[in-house]
């Protein structure tokens, strides 16, 4: 528990109330006040670099990556450093390879960017199911986790709280990206991550104090509470048990560093940029904010181990989801203060914050694909009206089954949905870009094979991970049927997904494959060099 008495728990849910109250009031007084589709999905282009570059970062840093990136470095130490450090190095890859090629290719969604060199129905189609198939699994994480995490924050029990706390959450997240668009849930993102590093940068600081500021007191207090000794401190901690764990490892990191890339709630804000060098400025700044943040997380989970041992934080979470909140609490030590307790409200109501933000920006994506991908591209000459009217009746046919499906899991352990998304970003959509941007032979049809076959690779594999099965952690722990002995797919569905894209190109017929050769020499100019005028 999080120790603190009955006034710091009203404390908190007052501070959750406002934030909601005020955010929605934001949403209201930002969002687009006509039929326009442009400020709709992009805003108008109208953030600045700082100010968009705080919205990739938000956007980035969902509370998946707060709760349980913080829980990994605390349970497995040097395991946890190397995924945080991977997260950002994802969005490097992204900054310095797909940012500007996005940004000059796409206009609403990805379906744009891929159909910017093969215009048709299927591909924009296959595009939205893969964007709702990468998406649904982390906005079920972060529903489901919410009850939980209130609980846990306030002190209250019971299914029918937890339940009723996902669902008033969800119908938040759906009024955010109906109501306020591109720059409503923009605006929520600065603020969630203004607040994230503002009090994740107090907690760190005192961490540090209490060890001396010295780094490595820090890092042999947690080894020695750790209950593992030096191992802590090494590599395979985590993946110990599987057959190949320094495969396993590796695998896991790639995922991660290719699939967080690509995931689309964080391509569309590309897209809002006004010219390349504006998308360049805005990924500076969201690659220093996570890379900051990341140090943030490292200090604040081996701390959470240093401080209350890692047996406790197991305890409290088998995830370790509640580290970060533990380790914020018990940087304070035993008598805490109405400044402390000030502080920690500000933690908590900033993880809060994170949680809305984040699934708001979800929903805003898979409702922004199947307005403009699907709906729109069925009826040649669709008013702005209608298809803004179909984009956020699109929120609610996505938010509410996701809130349905979040009440039901809400008990299990969502790290196999985590980790589906990562390996569908990794398996199916960087391929597609990776590809679609840069190859001029690609075909219809391997883009089609990329995004079908990558999907469908991980959707096969992953019920044999022992994430789903086959461990006291696993989503069934009472049951095993895990036949895969790696805890990601990537090590064969990456591969797969490359290989589906090449095939499905090779085997086109040549006269198609000279066709897509020239359709894309006629736009590979505005694709890697921005030009061809001013039109998007």
């Amino acid at each position: 528990m999080t120790d603190f008495d009955g006034s710091g728990q009203t404390l908190s849910l007052l501070a959750f109330t406002a934030v909601a109250t005020v955010t929605l009031l934001l949403c209201v007084m930002t969002g687009p006040d006509r039929d326009d589709l442009d400020e709709f999905y992009t805003g108008y282009s109208s953030l600045s670099p700082l100010r968009n570059g705080l919205a990739i970062a938000g956007d980035y840093i969902s509370a998946a990556t707060v709760l349980g990136t913080g829980g990994v470095i605390a349970l497995f130490g040097y395991d946890g450093l190397v995924l945080a450090l991977s997260t950002a190095l994802s969005l490097m890859l992204l900054m310095f390879v797909l940012a500007e090629p996005l940004r000059n290719a796409g206009r609403f969604t990805m379906g744009d960017v891929l159909a910017r060199r093969m215009p048709g129905r299927a591909v924009r189609i296959a595009a939205c199911a893969v964007t709702l198939a990468a998406l649904l699994p982390l906005m079920l994480v972060q529903l489901a986790g919410t009850g939980q995490l209130l609980a846990f924050i306030l002190g209250f029990s019971g299914d029918s709280l937890q339940t009723g706390c996902v669902v008033g959450l969800g119908a938040l997240m759906i009024s955010y990206a109906a109501i306020g668009g591109m720059k409503g849930t923009a605006l929520i993102q600065i603020m969630k991550i203004v607040m994230l590093l503002g009090s994740g940068t107090v907690v760190a600081l005192l961490m540090l104090n209490r060890f001396s500021w010295d780094p490595g007191a820090l890092f042999a207090a947690a080894a020695a509470k750790s209950g593992v000794g030096s191992a802590y401190l090494h590599s395979g901690l985590q993946f110990g048990n599987g057959s190949f764990p320094r495969i396993d490892m590796i695998t896991s990191e790639l995922t991660v560093v290719l699939g967080g890339a690509c995931l689309p709630h964080i391509t569309m804000r590309m897209y809002t940029a006004s010219s390349a060098r504006q998308v360049r400025r805005s990924m500076s700044w969201a690659v220093s904010c996570v890379t900051l943040f990341v140090l943030i997380m490292a200090v604040v989970g081996f701390g959470a181990t240093a401080l209350i041992g890692r047996a406790a934080i197991a305890q409290a979470d088998p995830q370790g989801n509640t580290a970060y909140l533990l380790g914020s609490r018990a940087v304070f030590g035993a008598d805490v203060s109405g400044a402390e307790t000030l502080l920690f409200t500000t933690v908590t109501t900033a993880i809060f914050l994170t949680v809305l933000a984040s699934v708001a920006g979800m929903i805003l994506a898979c409702a922004n694909s199947l307005a403009h991908d699907v709906f729109a591209a069925r009826v040649r000459e669709m008013s702005p009206r209608r298809e803004m009217l179909l984009a956020r009746l699109s929120a609610l046919a996505v938010g509410v089954p996701t809130i349905a499906l979040a009440t039901q899991i809400q008990h299990r352990s969502l790290q196999p949905l985590v980790t589906m998304a990562f390996c569908i970003g990794a398996s199916a959509i960087a391929p597609a870009l990776v590809y679609g941007l840069f190859w001029r032979r690609y075909t219809r049809t391997g883009m089609l094979w990329t995004l079908i076959g990558g999907t469908l690779a991980v959707l096969v594999l992953m019920p044999g991970t022992s994430l789903v099965s086959g461990s006291p952690v696993a989503a069934f722990p009472d049951a095993d049927f895990h036949w895969f002995p790696f805890t990601t797919t990537g090590v064969v569905s990456i591969p797969l997904g490359f290989a589906f894209g090449w095939a499905g190109t090779v085997l086109s017929a040549r006269r198609t494959a000279e066709e897509q050769r020239d359709r894309y020499e006629a736009v590979e100019a505005r694709i890697l060099a921005g030009a061809t005028g001013t039109e998007r």
